[in-house]
C-alpha cells in the first residue's frame, strides 16, 4: 500500500465526499442492442420487394 494512502472512511466528511464522487456513480446501462430492429426492416424490406415483383409478374 501507498505510503500517501488516504482512507475514505477516515472520517465522516472524507466518507461521504467519497460516496457522492461520480467515480463511484453506477455506470450507465448499454443502450440496447439495435441488430433486432436491423433484422426487421431488412425482412420487411424483401417482403415487399418480393410481393412488388410478384404483382409485377403475376
Amino acid at each position: 500500500m501507498a505510503e500517501n494512502y488516504t482512507d475514505p472512511s477516515g472520517n465522516t466528511a472524507q466518507f461521504r465526499a467519497f460516496v457522492d464522487s461520480p467515480d463511484s456513480a453506477a455506470t450507465p446501462a448499454e443502450a440496447p442492442s439495435r441488430l433486432p430492429l436491423m433484422v426487421g426492416i431488412g425482412v420487411v424490406a424483401v417482403v415487399v420487394v418480393a410481393l412488388i415483383a410478384w404483382l409485377a409478374l403475376g
